[in-house]
């Protein structure tokens, strides 16, 4: 492989490209604002994406205060720079073959390494590439705002005379806490100028691994806007009459699909899973003992048929648990996308979730693992209209206080002081 100075530099074995140089944007309103650079690993690889994207609806929404680039790991396919709204998005690269860098897309790292042992081998690739492409503009930006503590949060805190905050989602805390990883993330926890994450629940833990930090609790958000009954189209998933219960997420452990598959066997209604991941198959065997139309697995889909897909629904479900390695769920962004469309939720009281679900008040929890309850809550919901209609009501009451535009202000309110 030939590479001339137009097309770019391997350092090591990671590339720093001609795209590095070139300025963000040149307009007076964003000169006039501070540069905010916000890294992660989860991130829509092109419009349209069935990839999670809320740390793009953060990046949109703190382009009110800040210009806004965001650095995430290239994916193929994807373009290497683009402008996404009101975003910058940088992509870099972490292995010469670009069509093997498989690490982080689609789903998440742990995942993904769990899937195929071999991308293990890509890890150390993605931490030096990421450590020199920050390396390379770095200087550009005013403050950095890096999603999980790994490999964001940790490359990042070799980096001192940079101020960062760094938020935790989920299983960067819970999970891989012994060892060179669990020393690595007190570096990263210790130099940050400040630490969020996004539950109670990983504030504990957090306090855990650092006693003496007092990380703040912000969630990520929901655009409101974007979800509603207006996009209900009746029998959509030609259900009949029948009632819709809706999964949305990865088909990982931690979700707890298999639970809600066995609980569908004494409930008369169809479950529709969205999403993909590594229990597919499994999860689909498990399923066919219900009949041909009981169970519908729609795989993954973009943010605009989701609208549709949850109007057209009638109960949410989110059955996690803690898996075998000590994840959890983080907080459950879909709980907050199935309010804003009018769900009630039906979810089982693991990790953060009960930091928004509040039983019998904006949603009906229930303990992990426990079959019988996930079948008795979806019941009452079936069958008791009243509280149906309040549980959904109080729940587009609870979303309010997630739009985008109120996390946007809350994580200001921090990073202008830095």
């Amino acid at each position: 492989m030939q590479l001339s100075k137009d097309n770019g530099l391997y350092v090591g074995s990671f590339l720093v490209g001609k795209y590095m140089d070139k300025p963000e944007n040149d307009s007076k309103d964003h000169e006039q604002k501070k540069k905010l650079l916000i890294t992660g690993s989860t991130f829509p690889r092109w419009e349209g994406d069935t990839e999670p994207r809320f740390i793009f609806d953060y990046a949109d929404a703190m382009a009110k205060y800040y210009d806004v680039t965001v650095l995430v790991p290239a994916a193929p396919g994807a373009k290497d720079r683009e402008r996404m709204s009101n975003v910058n998005v940088i992509r870099y690269h972490y292995f010469p073959i670009h069509k093997w860098e498989t690490l982080c897309y689609p789903g998440a790292i742990v995942p993904r390494i769990k899937e195929k042992k071999i991308r293990l081998f890509l890890v150390p690739f993605l931490f030096l590439s990421l450590y020199c492409h920050l390396k390379k503009i770095l200087p550009k930006y005013d403050i950095v705002h890096a999603h999980w503590l790994i490999p964001q949060g940790i490359v990042q805190s070799f980096f001192k005379d940079k101020p960062y905050i760094v938020t935790g989602h989920g299983g960067d805390v819970t999970s891989l806490n012994k060892g060179l990883f669990r020393r690595l993330k007190l570096r990263c926890l210790r130099n940050a100028r400040q630490v969020t994450v996004v539950s109670e629940h990983l504030k504990k833990r957090v306090q855990e691994l650092v006693p003496e930090i007092n990380p703040s609790v912000i969630s990520m958000g929901v655009n409101t806007k974007s979800f509603g009954q207006q996009y209900r189209v009746p029998n959509y998933f030609g259900q009949g009459d029948k009632k819709v219960v809706l999964f949305v997420g990865r088909l990982a452990e931690k979700k707890g699909v298999t639970y809600l598959i066995e609980a569908m066997k004494q409930i008369d209604a169809v479950l529709v899973i969205v999403g993909d991941g590594p229990l597919r198959g499994e999860l689909q065997s498990q399923a066919k003992h219900l009949g041909s139309n009981k169970v519908q697995f729609l795989g993954g889909k973009t943010h605009e048929e989701l609208k549709t897909i949850y109007a057209s629904s009638d109960i949410f479900a989110a059955p996690s648990v803690t898996a075998k390695d000590g994840d959890q769920e983080g907080f459950g962004l879909v709980m907050l996308e199935a309010m804003a469309s009018g769900l009630p939720v039906v979810a089982n009281d693991s990790g953060g979730i009960s930091q928004l679900i509040e039983n019998g008040v904006n949603g009906l929890l229930c303990k992990e693992k426990c079959v019988w309850q996930l079948v008795d809550n979806i019941c009452s919901l079936l069958n008791d209209s009243n509280l149906y209609q309040q549980i959904a009501k109080n729940g587009r009451d609870t979303v309010m206080k997630y739009d985008y535009t109120t996390i946007a202000r809350k994580y200001h309110e921090i990073i202008k002081n830095y």
